[in-house]
């Protein structure tokens, strides 16, 4: 696995408290909800917990912070947790659940009360918000707060027994509702919600809230370093309160560090199920999707994820990372490690008038330009080709490196060609061009001097084969699509996803592997679909261009 970058500052912390005793074994925790598919931002939280925990010779524990039921899935957690392995990341043990704990929290929430330090509180939702106060003017304590211990822990027992409707009752901690931290002000521990959970069924009618549950949490594992990111250093405070009234049999500490938000891309698990539920993509795997399983089918790499990862750093700050970044580290990656191939997206026919019919030459080619590892794949070549109808014009100016009438272009590992003639159909549309070899220029260019203008490539008509090619591009046409007053779903790119279906890949590509990727000579990088490419009905979707077309335009 990579090593720590150095520009990260929570690297600094741990080998500090190693180095000072305070800590012996570094413990991290990866901590989902699982009410969605994991997207980039998750991947930058994979990488930093496990790897802080791998480099220092720890361990990272894989948490569901399952507190939530009315919005989890068990399909949500086997995703999620087949994200991180795809990443290349192992958890340490069993796989945890906040479920598990549901008791003890209980216990703890008891404790709490017998001490004095929570109550259980009558106040609907709405009179809550106005007790609560605003950033500026301090909360009001409820009418509630001054029960006594002995019937504030009648009304929880009761609360537990199903005894209360939804959202009747909550039991909340006593703290300060006049601190400046909103956090502060007489959190939620406990609601109501009659509702099955997807792994404790239905012996429990409360559920703990992720700031109550989440520190305890960490202190039974024995967590050391609780990193989140900086959206949760407001809850610190409470974090501390927590541990501070508890019994808890250990003391993590938090720690936050910069969410990465990529330009063009949301993350909000909200905004992203909305595109999901409005059919604008279809499902959370999606390859325009920004989720791990989305950007693993469009074809980019764990190597070229954690790469990305390690190129934007571990900060203190929060901002926006140029996108660009990681198309940067996917078309690195690929470049260096996927097969060539050739793929004529839009087929235009070239008879080779002067080539047998019956003739089939069985050419070669690198698989990899600079990789002797990969070997070489065989090429077919027959009278009849197709080549991209944009590789040919009846007339061009000298700018145009490509075939046209009276020249020469050579094909990609075979012979250089010059054109005829045309044949066009009643609207007068090129369907057909003729053209002939130039002898013995198969790897040598032509004996009487004249040299091809350019190179293009083809595939055998009657050997290739067709495939259905996805063109992914990004889904959104804003740089910030909701920031501020944008409506995301207003930049929609129209252009996100077209079909091609009928390409014309090299023979070998129908047998590729789900998920082997490809280079497509000239195109892009590619990948063959995860779930509905076959043998019998090929399909790929592109994961990037050869170049930034975006910046280019």
């Amino acid at each position: 696995m990579d090593d720590i970058p150095a520009n990260n500052f929570l690297q600094t912390i741990i080998a500090e408290d190693l180095a000072a005793g305070r800590v012996t074994t570094v413990v991290t925790r990866f901590p989902p909800e699982p009410n969605g598919f994991l997207h980039i931002g998750h991947a930058k939280s994979i990488s930093v917990n496990f790897g802080l925990a791998q480099a220092n010779g720890g361990h990272c524990n894989l948490r569901f912070d399952d507190t939530n039921p009315e919005k989890e899935t068990p399909a949500f957690i086997e995703a999620i947790e087949e994200d991180v392995r795809w990443l290349g990341y192992q958890w340490h043990g069993e796989v945890r659940f906040a479920s598990s704990y549901f008791q003890q929290l209980y216990d703890w929430a008891v404790h709490l009360v017998e001490q004095g330090d929570a109550y259980v509180c009558d106040l609907t939702p709405d009179q809550a918000r106005e007790y609560r106060g605003t950033l500026t003017a301090p909360g009001r304590n409820s009418p509630f707060r001054d029960r006594s211990v002995e019937e504030n822990l009648d009304l929880l027992a009761r609360m537990k027994a199903g005894e209360f409707a939804d959202g009747s009752r909550v039991l909340r901690a006593k703290i300060d509702m006049s601190s400046p931290n909103m956090n502060m002000r007489d959190p939620i521990l406990y609601r109501i919600r009659k509702v099955a959970h997807h792994q404790t069924g239905n012996d429990w009618v409360i559920y703990p809230t992720y700031d109550f549950a989440h520190g305890q949490e960490d202190a039974i594992e024995g967590v050391t370093h609780s990193i989140c990111t900086l959206e949760f250093e407001d809850h610190r405070p409470l974090y501390d309160w927590f541990l501070d009234h508890l019994p808890v049999p250990a003391r993590p500490r938090q720690y936050e560090f910069g969410r990465l938000n990529p330009s063009y891309t949301i993350t909000s698990k909200r905004k992203l199920k909305q595109l999901v539920d409005e059919g604008v993509v279809a499902g959370w795997d999606d390859p325009r999707m920004p989720t791990i399983s989305g950007m693993r089918r469009r074809g980019y790499t764990p190597a070229a994820i954690r790469r990305f990862c390690d190129m934007i750093g571990t900060t203190r700050s929060d901002g926006v990372v140029d996108v660009a970044m990681l198309e940067f580290a996917i078309r690195e990656d690929l470049n260096e490690n996927a097969v060539r191939a050739m793929c004529v997206l839009n087929p235009l026919k070239v008879v080779l008038t002067d080539y047998p019919a019956d003739k089939v030459e069985r050419l070669s080619a690198a698989r990899h330009p600079n990789r002797e590892d990969l070997g070489e794949r065989d090429l077919p070549f027959t009278r009849e080709i197709y080549i991209d109808a944009d590789d040919f014009r009846e007339e061009a100016n000298k700018k145009y490196k490509r075939l046209v009438l009276g020249k020469r272009v050579r094909l990609r590992n075979a012979y250089v060609i010059e054109a005829d003639e045309v044949v066009k159909d009643d609207s007068g549309e090129i369907i057909e061009v003729r053209a002939h070899t130039i002898p013995d220029t198969l790897g040598e260019n032509p004996a009487d001097g004249i040299k091809p203008k350019g190179v293009i490539h083809w595939v055998s008509v009657s050997e290739g084969r067709p495939a259905e090619v996805r063109l992914y591009e990004r889904l959104f046409n804003h740089e910030a699509p909701d920031k501020g007053d944008n409506a995301f779903m207003d930049h929609i790119n129209p252009q996100s996803l077209s079909v091609v279906s009928r390409a014309w890949i090299e023979p070998a590509l129908a047998d590729a592997e789900p998920e082997q990727q490809f280079q497509f000579e000239r195109e892009g990088y590619f990948v063959a679909d995860r779930y509905d490419h076959r043998t019998d009905k090929p399909v790929f979707n592109r994961t990037i261009g050869l170049r930034d077309t975006w910046t280019d335009s």
